[in-house]
């Protein structure tokens, strides 16, 4: 056990909302407990506080804009230095955009040591104007530099840009990669569907593409459904699952009501959010992501642990876990026709799709481990700790 002063070491993990407690950070909150650790999980409630709490989580519900708003930041802000100052952490490490700015913020303010901020994404991309892009991008570089002490990206396009950038030290600059657990959970041999496949409406003979993510147009659901429709017509056997909806708290609502009448073609599966994604993506045969900007997805992730063969838009993060004919198609953002042309190809040739699926499986047990991320992360708490004496080692 880690102590301080005869009590665990502290860590507070912060992001926007519960749903990024449940889906991305668990994994590393579990293993930080399991190691000794002391976790707490600020972020907002938005439904799913009671089922983390009953899996031994401590969450604090910390309200948070997901936007730039005065008013509301200055609440949020003041809000995580009084928690601060209360609880005393060790470390602090933050997450998701907004929320990780606010924090870091408030840990400035009191003079919170050991901040570490995870982007999972940085905020600022290539589809923005070049005013709002400077201004982001100044917003991250300036966080990174003045309250950050550790920075750890994802993508290994946002670690060379923040080193070249000079964002933070580079001996403080993380490349972490991402992972899921391709063991126990995404893992083809240990999956059972039985008759999953009956349930959701899908033949035997089917070839189903899959995509998981929000519903919302930067994901690129618009463009993967009008490709769809237009291969559907052509043969009538192709399917499409997704998976996923819209959270209460998305601003795409004026999206997701014209979505409705796409989500109405014929051979289009929706089956909304779902914790069978591993038994869903058995029954696939291919996995599409066709967004507008990334971070590095977990989706493709879960796929290429599950033998699936990937086709996505050719953007940061997608394209650090797709190499063209290898294990499946990049195509060019929005362009509907490539997509299309890429899932006519995949659709067409049984042999194409059975040597991209091994090579998948074969990428993620060679880059995206989650065990291999999580050991980095605990490894970076323990050189905290051990560097300003922070615990004792005790029996």
């Amino acid at each position: 056990m880690e102590t301080v002063n005869s009590r665990p070491v502290k860590i507070l993990q912060v992001c926007a909302i519960d749903f990024s407690v449940d889906r991305l950070l668990k994994p590393l909150i579990k293993e930080s407990m399991k190691q000794g650790y002391e976790v707490h999980n600020a972020c907002a409630d938005t439904g799913l506080f009671q089922q983390l709490k009953a899996e031994g989580l401590t969450m604090i519900n910390m309200p948070i804009e997901r936007k730039i708003s005065p008013i509301s930041n200055l609440k949020t802000i003041r809000a995580f230095a009084s928690l601060m100052k209360k609880e005393k952490y060790d470390i602090v490490h933050v997450h998701t955009p907004v929320a990780a700015l606010l924090a870091r913020v408030a840990a400035k303010m009191v003079g919170q040591k050991n901040v570490v901020y995870t982007a999972h994404g940085f905020y600022f991309h290539d589809d923005m104007s070049p005013k709002v892009y400077k201004m982001f991008y100044e917003i991250e570089k300036h966080a990174a530099r003045r309250m950050t002490d550790w920075l750890l990206l994802q993508s290994i396009e946002d670690y060379q840009l923040a080193i070249n950038d000079r964002f933070c030290s580079k001996e403080r600059t993380i490349h972490l990669s991402n992972g899921v657990d391709i063991w126990t959970k995404f893992n083809r041999e240990i999956v059972e569907v039985s008759t999953l496949r009956k349930e959701v409406g899908i033949a035997e003979q089917d070839i189903v593409f899959t995509f998981i993510g929000r519903l919302v147009r930067e994901k690129g659901v618009f463009e993967l459904l009008h490709a769809f429709n237009r291969l559907h017509k052509e043969n009538p056997k192709v399917k499409l699952v997704l998976i996923g909806g819209l959270l209460d708290s998305e601003r795409d609502q004026e999206s997701f009501a014209e979505l409705q009448k796409l989500l109405a073609s014929p051979g289009v599966l929706h089956l909304g959010f779902r914790n069978d994604t591993a038994e869903l993506l058995s029954i696939s045969d291919a996995f599409v992501l066709p967004s507008h900007r990334e971070g590095l997805p977990r989706s493709i992730i879960e796929a290429m642990g599950m033998n699936l063969p990937i086709i996505a838009s050719n953007i940061r993060g997608c394209r650090e876990e797709v190499f063209p004919n290898r294990n499946g198609f990049l195509f060019e953002k929005e362009n509907i026709e490539e997509l299309y042309n890429s899932m006519k190809m995949m659709a067409d040739d049984g042999d194409l799709r059975k040597s991209f699926s091994k090579e998948s499986r074969k990428i993620a047990e060679e880059l995206f481990d989650e065990q291999k991320v999580l050991a980095k992360q605990i490894e970076l708490f323990n050189t905290l700790t051990e560097e300003v004496g922070l615990y004792e080692k005790t029996v």
